[in-house]
Formats: C-alpha cells, sequence, structure tokens
C-alpha cells in the first residue's frame, strides 16, 4: 500500500464563533473536539495538516498552526494563509465547523485533482460549499488580488476561477452541516444520536 498522496490539508479555525460563543473547534462531539473530528477526516487523505487560527489552544493537536498573514479579513483571509503555507498543488480545505464530515466524502473530491479545475466543491440546496472543497495552490495569487482590492468573500474567489461543484446527496447533507449556533449542536446531537 502506498502512502498518503501528496497533499495538504488545511483546517480553518479562526473565525469569531459568535454565534456559538465560544471556540467552535474545541467544542466536544461524541467526547472529541470539532478539530479532532476534521483531523481524523482528512489524515487519511494527506501527508500534511494546517490549522490556520491564532488560537493557540490549537497547538494541542498534534499539527501545525498558522495564523492569517493578512488579518481581520474572513475565510478568504484563512485560505489565503493555509495555501500560502502549503508546499503541495492540492489542498484539501475544510472549516473547524463541519465535524461530521468523513474520509470517504472527502474522497468525492480528490477523484477530479487531475482535472484542471482550480476548485472542486460541494453544493448542497443550490449553495456553493467552498469551504469543504480541493484547491489548487494557484489559487493564491487570486487570493492575494482579492484581499489587496478589500475583498473577504470567498464566493467572489469561486466565481473568478475555474470551479467544478458537486452536488451533495440527500444521504450526505448531514455531513456538510455547519455548527453556528447552540441550536445547530443540539439538532445535530439529537440527529445522530440514533
Amino acid at each position: 500500500m502506498t502512502g498518503p498522496k501528496n497533499i495538504t490539508g488545511i483546517i480553518l479555525a479562526g473565525g469569531k464563533s459568535s454565534r456559538m460563543g465560544r471556540e467552535k473547534g474545541l467544542i466536544l462531539l461524541d467526547g472529541k473536539p470539532f478539530i479532532q473530528h476534521s483531523i481524523d477526516a482528512l489524515r487519511p487523505l494527506v501527508n500534511t495538516i494546517l490549522i490556520v487560527s491564532s488560537n493557540s489552544d490549537y497547538d494541542g493537536f498534534g499539527v501545525k498552526r498558522v495564523e492569517d498573514i493578512i488579518v481581520e479579513s474572513g475565510p478568504l483571509a484563512g485560505l489565503h494563509s493555509g495555501l500560502m503555507h502549503s508546499k503541495t498543488e492540492h489542498n484539501l480545505v475544510i472549516s473547524c465547523d463541519v465535524p461530521l464530515v468523513t474520509t470517504e466524502f472527502l474522497k468525492k473530491l480528490l477523484s477530479y485533482e487531475k482535472e484542471d479545475y482550480d476548485i472542486v466543491q460541494f453544493e448542497a440546496d443550490g449553495k456553493s460549499i467552498p469551504l469543504i472543497a480541493l484547491y489548487k495552490k494557484r489559487c493564491t495569487d487570486h487570493c492575494q488580488k482579492l484581499l489587496t482590492n478589500g475583498e473577504r468573500r470567498l464566493r467572489k474567489l469561486v466565481s473568478a476561477v475555474k470551479t467544478k461543484t458537486i452536488t451533495v446527496l440527500e444521504k450526505e447533507r448531514l455531513l456538510v452541516t455547519n455548527m453556528n449556533t447552540v441550536e445547530d449542536l443540539k439538532t445535530i446531537t439529537n440527529a445522530i444520536d440514533y
């Protein structure tokens, strides 16, 4: 069996968590912090994992933590920083607030890695999910340009480059659910407590 591919996993954990009221990546689900769920989902597919966050509490998870190069500029800045620090062409990017995402699900993105897309992302209910996606390293320059022009929205990057979008199946909806509020967390906990 060959080792992991030449891919970097980037976990974005730099959000303000204002709606949740506490650091999202450190919230427990099934006895494990969200961030650990993300690490576990990525690990079989990548050879390096980076956490993008200014919070040193993430230093205890055994992976490298990097901070935003351009601060206070949202998820686009987090992606930019992760890509800047990455040494690989392919980068699996997920936010720390989708703890139900699985290795099998992320493999779907990798099935397009040989094709000439800058971004391969999911969509559910007609909405794109650029925070669970495969990014080419060359997106770094686009991020830089947008940020320099004061743009913070990831969707501006998605629409500016060659993007492939995969529709999430009905049975996979739960996997891409964001945990933004305490209510979201309760709903998900109830849904997975069969």
